[in-house]
């Protein structure tokens, strides 16, 4: 089915125009001022804006962890994507240790299969083995181009300096991108331990020992071995205010550095940590909230171009998931949601606050992840050949977020009570209509998996 959407004000990062758009074979056939049409489906935009679907680089579908997994598999998690106008998801494949990737990715291919969505993602290495150099190369050639690693969880999932080296290594001679969690994973460990062991074993704790200093030495760490090894950087949830000098001074030098902010840290704090267990846990996520102060100069750093892109980190978990913690801050699953959420929060907090410009907000969501991760022109923009991935935003509307109402499969939500403006009337992604006026449509297409250039 061939599909003309007339009179919308089309929203890319270069700027906005009036134009007709024709969809035929999943793609953007035509863009033009007038587009006259017959027989195909017809949408009525006038009054609407018109943005390339979203890419949220940053999810956790189905996460492994003790006694279970996070509350969203890709088909729930899919769903609150599109309710959101996120139509592409950047997931992960972590491997135990002594794991191949490869086998970890076949079996994430199959846990991925029921996402409504598009979506790709990012290969962990959890360890050096000799195997691994051949692995991060089989990988690029596959089309998986980008590779997670983390500072953090050295007793799980997390690498020693060594190893991130060797990484940011192999990786940088074949073109990839490695994205980084930055948190000293060793001293934070140790801060963790003392802290229960003397008897503070509430979630307060959880923020007390992820101070701001080892997220910020650690992005510094980060940089520079990205720097030795010639590796193009990614720098995921950045959220202290001390992080952002460093990224700030490594673009200024012309360093291949990108970096992400979530919206968790733009509009919470960690006043929230300040309550009694039931009121804190649902915030415990890695790295914690921060202060005020912290969350402005994230703004200030989207404004200017520090920031990249914004991701969710979604990552749920119910309260029951979380209760295991109740007595042990350590034993509390680190994650909430936020993917069905990230459009509407930066829609009504960003651009109707006047922090950010509608542009802005496109290539913060849309075309920049698209350009760092590879997807670029089939996603990210509004183009003739690009795939229609479409949101059409209807501005006409004010809601208030509450987990009574939303699609995340989770009985909690963190922005609970965040009154936000505007709604995705229609989502299309690859030529089909997946939202129509504001409530899931009659399809049951999936999405693909993407293969990923170089960038």
């Amino acid at each position: 089915m061939s599909i003309l959407i007339r009179n919308g004000t089309i929203i890319t990062n270069s700027g906005s125009r009036k134009s007709d758009i024709l969809i035929r074979d999943g793609r953007i056939s035509r863009i033009d001022s007038f587009i006259a049409g017959d027989g195909e489906k017809v949408i009525d935009a006038a009054g609407k804006y018109i943005m390339p679907g979203g890419i949220d680089p940053h999810v956790h579908m189905h996460l492994p962890v003790t006694g279970g997994f996070s509350s969203d598999d890709f088909y729930s998690g899919s769903r609150a994507a599109l309710y959101g106008g996120t139509t592409t998801l950047l997931d992960f494949v972590t491997p135990h240790r002594g794991q191949s990737p490869t086998e970890a990715l076949e079996q994430r291919m199959i846990e991925a299969a029921d996402s409504l969505v598009d979506y790709s993602f990012h290969v962990s290495p959890v360890e050096w083995r000799d195997t691994t150099n051949d692995e991060i190369r089989r990988c690029i050639a596959s089309g998986i181009t980008s590779f997670k690693v983390y500072m953090a969880y050295k007793d799980t999932v997390g690498v020693n300096d060594a190893d991130l080296y060797k990484v940011m290594e192999s990786a940088g001679r074949a073109g990839g991108t490695v994205t980084v969690h930055c948190e000293l994973g060793d001293e934070i460990g140790n801060l963790r331990n003392i802290a229960f062991y003397t008897g503070h074993t509430g979630p307060v704790n959880h923020s007390l020992t992820r101070p701001p200093h080892l997220e910020a030495q650690a992005v510094a760490k980060a940089i520079n071995i990205a720097s030795e090894t010639g590796c193009s950087l990614y720098i995921v949830h950045v959220s202290a205010r001390e992080s952002l000098k460093h990224i700030r001074d490594a673009k200024a030098r012309g360093q291949k550095v990108y970096a992400e902010t979530c919206p968790q840290y733009l509009l919470l704090d960690d006043s929230k940590y300040q309550g009694d267990f039931n009121s804190a846990a649902p915030f415990i996520m890695s790295p914690p909230l921060r202060m005020k102060d912290d969350s402005e100069a994230l703004w200030e750093s989207i404004s200017d171009g520090t920031i990249d892109t914004i991701g969710t980190d979604h990552c749920p978990f119910s309260f029951s998931q979380k209760e295991p913690g109740r007595n042990d801050f350590r034993q509390i699953p680190s994650g909430a949601g936020g993917v069905e959420h990230r459009l509407e929060l930066l829609y009504t907090y960003g651009v109707l606050a006047g922090r950010i410009t509608l542009p802005r907000m496109v290539d913060l969501l849309a075309t920049r992840p698209a350009r760092i991760f590879g997807l670029y022109p089939q996603k990210g923009d509004i183009l003739a050949g690009a795939d229609a991935d479409l949101v059409i935003w209807n501005t006409d509307s004010q809601k208030t977020i509450s987990s009574a109402t939303h699609h995340q499969n989770c009985d909690i939500n963190i922005y609970e009570g965040f009154t936000v403006r505007g709604y995705a009337d229609y989502v299309i992604t690859g030529g089909k209509i997946m939202i129509e006026n504001g409530s899931m449509a009659k399809n049951d297409s999936r999405g693909s998996f993407i293969k990923r250039e170089i960038y």
